[in-house]
């Protein structure tokens, strides 16, 4: 057991699904051709690179013209945060991208509560007559926390009407990233009455550094990459043909496979939940047991290491994290985890623990009783 590898961080990254690699293959190699090329082979790369994007499209209730793609949510991201010269709205406990994008602006940043729940009474406060977009995630990449969005995007519709009734032509959008969400939760743009989405492929079995904005037709964006004129001029550069069918094709089986997969992974970890609990009464999960995605456990144990304890369970085999991989890469405290107002000796013991396709009954019980040892261990040595 100690040998064998159990992965609990499907929320930095996911595997290339197989089938996922078999529909990107061709496309390396004998279907290379340049979409932009005149002759016939290449029209043809180009007619299944328009259809990959329609088929992105499908799975989120959007049109393919309305899709631009990109190298990750983080340009994405970029791109939306660069058309706006107003004022924005975010969150303090935003993706790292989110957060410093804000500051390239006059952004306003509304706090999140002790769950990790923004409260839409919060955004309208913060709309100013100046404000041009509100962006606030689908679900926290940390703590798993679902956003209110729909009550969200309430008040950004109101203001909307607002201005158009005094004659007020100062545009207002909903941005969601949604990168954590994809595959877990329902991502329609209806349903969800956003602007404009951010989703990645690397977090749902796809391959890495491929992403998409979806913004409605009335969002006017601004090129942050220009040269040939690709995507409408909105993002310059070669398309990766390969990169936009593999996602694809992973949103597809994402979406297909959601609501098996969501229900799977709320077993297991409620499972591995339950039984930390029981072992350690005084550990704090964080975020609302109904309000939270599927495979998220965030949970902190008072008073440990959580770097020694990822260490040592690295040792042993079982990969977690202590929060996202973008703050562990940095050495600093989770802003998210301040935020909320953890004490620091309850954010210095986390461990967030995103469970995947990699995960089944055994590899939860393994890896339950391994964290276990291990914290007592921890908690031993700090004794």
């Amino acid at each position: 057991m100690a040998n064998k590898l159990i992965y609990l961080d499907h929320a930095a990254a996911t595997p290339l699904d197989e089938r996922v690699l078999a529909a990107m293959q061709p496309y390396f190699s004998d279907n290379f051709f340049n979409p932009s090329s005149p002759y016939a082979p290449a029209v043809a790369v180009r007619r299944e690179y328009e259809a990959a994007k329609h088929r992105l499209a499908v799975c989120i209730g959007g049109k393919g013209d309305d899709i631009v793609m990109t190298a990750g949510a983080t340009e994405s991201i970029n791109l939306m945060f660069a058309s706006i010269d107003g004022h924005i709205v975010t969150s303090n406990i935003e993706h790292h991208a989110v957060l410093a994008a804000a500051k390239r602006h006059d952004a306003t940043y509304v706090a999140a509560n002790a769950q990790g729940m923004i409260d839409p009474a919060d955004i309208r406060q913060a709309i100013r007559p100046e404000t041009q977009l509100v962006s606030i995630a689908l679900a926290n990449n940390e703590l798993g926390t679902i956003q209110p969005l729909r009550d969200i995007a309430q008040v950004v519709r109101d203001e909307r009407q607002r201005r158009f009734e005094a004659g007020d032509s100062t545009p207002i959008y909903l941005h969601s990233d949604a990168s954590q969400g994809v595959g877990q939760i329902d991502i329609h743009v209806a349903r969800l009455s956003v602007d404009a989405l951010t989703i990645n492929a690397g977090k749902i079995y796809g391959p890495k550094q491929v992403g998409m904005l979806w913004v409605a037709n009335h969002v006017k964006l601004s090129p942050t990459i220009v040269g040939g004129g690709q995507e409408r001029g909105l993002r310059s550069g070669t398309e990766n043909v390969a990169g936009t069918i593999g996602f694809a094709t992973a949103l597809e089986l994402a979406t297909e496979h959601r609501n098996f997969e969501s229900k799977r992974l709320s077993h297991l970890r409620d499972s591995m939940q339950t039984a930390l609990l029981e072992a350690f009464p005084n550990a704090v999960v964080s975020g609302l047991q109904k309000k939270r995605l599927p495979g998220h456990l965030h949970i902190s144990f008072p008073g440990i290491d959580a770097e020694r304890v990822l260490f040592s369970l690295e040792a042993r085999g079982v990969m977690v994290a202590t929060g996202s991989a973008c703050a562990a890469n940095k050495g600093t405290r989770s802003h998210v985890l301040t935020a909320i107002g953890l004490a620091p000796d309850v954010a210095d013991g986390s461990l967030r623990i995103t469970l995947g396709r990699l995960n089944d009954e055994q590899t939860i019980t393994d890896a339950t009783a391994i964290i276990v040892t291990e914290i007592n261990n921890e908690m031993e040595r700090v004794a």
